[in-house]
């Protein structure tokens, strides 16, 4: 779900609510559901961490190549999830990544996550999701990350995290997350939130919405440098209590990014939903692909950024052809250096 650092219009709509339930990603049910690869190169690590500054909890699950075993430092993902979502969520992600040699750490974040779908009335679900979408949420959420990232880069984990190689991703809600981490700047009360965390050499970004309340957009995304991909659907279409955002949106967030390289893949189809683990949502035979293809195209991307090479990025698009709409690869110079379909 999108809408960080806006104030939500009062509308109680529960077809709505039913939607934006149906859209939701599976939490707990999809990793009890997902079937692990035969040999796993990964272990899994699920840790309860507490921001006694903030008295907030941040649950977090690490998927940690096992070749950290070995002296490996790995470069690490962190992960943002959408609106209704939980550390256990998009674990194709975290498993595809931690397979090639990427660890993946998942946040939870408390005051939007899983809990907002259960107990009490529809109205209260709806009530809920108004409540996980103001302004203290989604500052909050920024803090979450670089609350994490302090524990594990300077926790008993971090001789295993090469913390050189850091990059930040997030799907919906999250890629807004993201975006703020990443150097996009809100002005509140006469000054400028300062929510950038340096530590960031690159961001994925998932179905990224609008900031609402927001009008300048160039302004507020200007200032993102490092660069980005950005991924999303001809279908990506976001319909919850309040808010309605086309697929249109995620373009004009890759337009306004500011970043010297950014990359946009746009596929055919699909739906917003089809990114989070749930299997059929956007057609069984288009979801298995899209995110076949989503984990290719982030892991080229990563290696670009880190200097491994272009080859992954220069096949992906003729490679996933049949399933595209779109892919663009912006270079400073703003002209696409590589744009088709």
């Amino acid at each position: 779900m999108n809408v960080p650092l806006g104030t939500l219009s009062r509308r109680s709509v529960l077809t709505g609510a039913l939607s934006a339930a149906a859209m939701m990603p599976l939490g707990l049910a999809a990793h009890a559901s997902t079937s692990e690869p035969k040999k796993l190169t990964y272990r899994l690590l699920d840790m309860d961490w507490h921001d006694s500054q903030r008295n907030r909890t941040v649950p977090v699950r690490l998927y940690l190549p096992l070749a950290t075993d070995k002296g490996y430092q790995a470069p690490l993902v962190v992960f943002s999830h959408g609106i209704g979502g939980s550390r256990y969520g998009y674990s194709y992600l975290g498993r595809h990544w931690a397979s090639e040699g990427f660890a993946s750490l998942h946040l939870q974040h408390v005051g939007s996550d899983r809990k907002i779908w259960t107990g009490g009335s529809l109205l209260a679900v709806v009530d809920r999701l108004h409540a996980a979408a103001r302004e203290a949420e989604a500052i909050a959420r920024t803090h979450d990350l670089r609350f994490a990232l302090n524990k594990v880069v300077g926790g008993d984990l971090g001789h295993l995290i090469d913390s050189k190689r850091i990059v930040a991703a997030g799907h919906s809600y999250g890629a807004n997350t993201t975006l703020l981490a990443a150097g996009a700047q809100v002005k509140r009360q006469g000054k400028m939130l300062e929510l950038l965390d340096s530590r960031l050499h690159a961001a994925i970004l998932i179905s990224a919405p609008p900031f609402y309340g927001e009008s300048a957009r160039d302004r507020i995304l200007k200032p993102v440098r490092v660069p980005t991909l950005h991924i999303t659907a001809t279908e990506d279409v976001i319909r919850i209590p309040g808010y309605y955002s086309p697929a249109d949106d995620r373009i004009a967030i890759f337009d306004a990014v500011g970043s010297a390289r950014k990359m946009l893949a746009v596929f055919l189809g699909g739906s917003h939903s089809i990114f989070t683990d749930r299997a059929g949502t956007g057609g069984m035979l288009l979801n298995a692909q899209v995110k076949n293809a989503t984990c290719e195209l982030t892991t080229a991307f990563m290696h670009s950024v880190f200097g491994h090479g272009e080859h992954g990025l220069q096949t992906w698009p003729n490679r996933h052809a049949s399933i595209l709409s779109r892919f663009t690869d912006f270079y400073s110079s703003r002209t696409p250096v590589v744009e088709v379909f």
